[in-house]
């Protein structure tokens, strides 16, 4: 039998939830479907190594609106990661360490300037298409890799920035497009300080499993768990949802919140436009690791950075439990570093603290996750003036939503929020 809803929602993301709560609260049926056990898509909140961790998405800011706001409407508490009191640093072949202060003070000119221009091109970050054209096509066109040449940085500065924006993009600069850092700049009003204090600084401090939570119970409406989409057929009178179970669910219009790198695991007839299968094929950038680590013994907060060749380019001490220390790190790149591994995820942290007893570790892989296929979405270049519009734009009753396909903090809950939250409105406006 098939079951007919005003809407059907594809992905109990935080793009999924927010369309989904939009739309009842306007009246609409509404089913959500999401092939996961859970609700968060790539945000995951799990205990592992003695205490609840975040396996994906993680950090808020109040610099980020959609996200507070939500953090505000559920009268959730946020708590802030520790702050460094050392730093190690690998430049140059060789092994640094000092304070946070000398760290950051040798990011700061590269950092600055690399994003100077941010208010410039996106002086409203929200409409990144605002001054499109030519200047805007061929500043696109270019890597974070090829404006870091520009700079003629010296060498240990030259490497350190590198590794920041490799960190930023989890995946290699040489595929980043040089208009993703600056509009996430724009965002943060121009300052990198900013924008490095809102990846990575508070947290909410029940998890974003609570936040998620609290959306899901808002809907009012069936969410539908371990539930495959396979094919989404469009007619005149809307559209025909079939899952792997066999079951065929129709609605007046769909919201799929796919990744743009699994967007093409969905058979879609007819097919999406042009663009949008260009963008599929082509994928975005992340492509890396994020890995949680227990080692021996408390040890004071610190931070540890590295190039883009490194295998960690990034970490901090982030808890302490039964009398160990939890650190998270980041790279960029997953086939460069075997994250199950725990001798190999070792040997990448001692090259910054070889004193270290690493314990266990955690993690999941989400850009070899048949559900994600990427980490957080970045943008290469090109996609921004080629395939950003065609992505935001619904064909007949196919709406796209999700953290890649947003016009203000892409790749983060923010930006999935805000594209899930549109939707809903073009939506409930065509009614």
């Amino acid at each position: 039998m098939t079951e007919r809803y005003d809407v059907i929602v594809v992905g109990a993301g935080f793009a999924g939830l927010a369309a989904a709560r939009e739309l009842r609260h306007k009246g609409a049926s509404v089913l959500v479907v999401e092939a996961r056990d859970r609700v968060g898509g790539r945000t995951w909140t799990d205990r592992r190594l003695g205490r609840d961790l975040e396996l994906g998405g993680t950090w808020v800011h109040w610099a980020q609106p959609h996200v507070w706001a939500e953090i505000q409407r559920y009268g959730l508490e946020i708590v802030a990661s520790p702050t460094p009191e050392r730093a190690v640093w690998r430049a140059g072949g060789r092994r640094h360490e000092g304070t946070p202060d000398e760290l950051f003070g040798l990011l700061d000119a590269g950092m600055a300037r690399s994003l100077e221009d941010a208010r410039q091109w996106f002086e409203r970050p929200y409409e990144p298409l605002a001054c499109a054209g030519p200047d805007l096509d061929k500043l696109d066109g270019q890597s974070m890799s090829d404006r870091i040449d520009e700079l003629n940085l010296p060498p240990v500065e030259d490497e350190l920035v590198r590794g920041m924006w490799a960190l930023n993009f989890n995946g290699p600069i040489e595929r980043g497009a040089v208009t993703q850092a600056l509009r996430w700049c724009a965002a943060a009003s121009g300052s990198w300080q900013l924008l490095f204090e809102a990846c990575g600084t508070y947290k909410l401090r029940a998890g974003t499993r609570a936040l998620a939570e609290a959306m899901a119970a808002d809907i009012d409406a069936e969410i539908r768990l371990d539930t495959t989409v396979t094919r989404i057929e469009q007619g005149a009178d809307g559209v025909v949802v079939h899952t792997s179970s066999g079951a065929s669910l129709t609605a007046s219009d769909v919201v799929v919140t796919l990744p743009q790198n699994i967007l093409g695991s969905v058979d879609f007839r007819p097919a999406l436009s042009a663009v949008k299968q260009l963008a599929a094929e082509e994928g975005q950038t992340s492509e890396g690791v994020k890995i949680w680590i227990r080692v021996r013994g408390e040890v004071r907060p610190f931070v540890f950075f590295g190039g883009p060749d490194e295998p960690l380019t990034y970490g901090q001490a982030e808890y302490t439990v039964d009398g160990d220390t939890i650190l998270v790190a980041f790279g960029p790149q997953v086939s460069r570093l075997d994250a199950s591994d725990r001798a190999a995820v070792t040997e990448a942290l001692h090259r910054y603290v070889p004193e270290l007893d690493v314990i266990d570790i955690e993690w999941h892989d989400w850009a070899g996750d048949p559900l994600s296929g990427e980490t957080w979405g970045m943008q290469r270049p090109g996609q921004l003036t080629k395939c950003l519009h065609d992505l935001q734009t619904p064909e007949e009753h196919v709406h796209l939503a999700g953290s890649d396909y947003a016009t203000g903090w892409a790749g983060f809950i923010d930006g999935a929020i805000e594209s899930g939250v549109k939707a809903a409105r073009r939506i409930t406006a065509n009614r």
